[in-house]
């Protein structure tokens, strides 16, 4: 079955423009203009995926942003301009997954969709990893901190089990952007370093710690670590 992709863009062009693109690569498109008609449409249906314009009328996309994340977890990537950095920062705090600027190569948006839906459904599926009181089961998406489940975008969960797969390795920015993105923009680290802010969020003491190796990445540490077959 498709994905079914909602466009969310006051620009008229641009929404005509992504639904032609997306839908020659198999994707249903649905279009809203502003954000209220977003948040109406999705009283209706989930998509699969929110492309999020943050430039809206009626209603500013991290107020819609701040909605959709109400509801549950679905994915959704920033429209944004060149010049919004803090909104971009700002965005990916409250959960948004990815972000393309504007003006923003075809290309790229669809390896970035694209990119998304692998991490929604990795394909082989790994066997669970147990790292102290971290739970990690990849074939179910499921994360656990002592029992209790961890509430994980896709991205996050992704990002957290690349580090627990090999705890004690450090990861560069641009490896751990490769390895979850799955592109290899060097440009963009500072994707990376929101969502390992907001995953440290996520993780209290004493679960374990991702640390910060100055001038190389980040590492998740932990004294003793065993993978679990399944």
């Amino acid at each position: 079955m498709a994905h079914t992709i909602l466009v969310v863009d006051d620009e008229p062009n641009i929404r005509l423009l992504l639904h032609h693109e997306l839908s020659r690569h198999g994707y249903r498109v649905l279009a809203a203009e502003d954000g209220l008609e977003a948040l109406a449409m999705l009283d209706e249906q989930v998509p699969d995926l929110v492309l999020l314009d943050m430039m809206l009328p009626r209603l500013p996309g991290l107020d819609v942003l701040r909605q959709i994340k109400a509801r549950g977890p679905i994915p959704v990537i920033m429209l944004t301009a060149r010049q919004d950095e803090i909104d971009r920062v700002v965005g990916l705090e409250l959960g948004a997954d990815d972000y393309v600027t504007k003006p923003f190569s075809l290309k790229e948006l669809v390896a970035r969709i694209q990119a998304l839906f692998r991490r929604l459904n990795p394909g082989p599926l790994k066997s669970p990893i147990a790292c102290g009181s971290l739970y990690l089961d990849p074939a179910r998406r499921e994360a656990r901190l002592n029992g209790c489940p961890l509430e994980l975008t896709a991205t996050e969960f992704a990002l957290l089990t690349c580090l627990a797969q090999e705890p004690g390795r450090v990861f560069s920015r641009r490896e751990l952007f490769r390895r979850v993105w799955g592109m290899d923009d060097i440009n963009d680290t500072r994707t990376v370093t929101v969502h390992i802010r907001n995953l440290r969020a996520k993780l209290p003491e004493p679960a374990p710690r991702i640390e910060t190796v100055r001038g190389v990445g980040y590492r998740l540490a932990l004294e003793a670590a065993a993978r679990e077959t399944s």
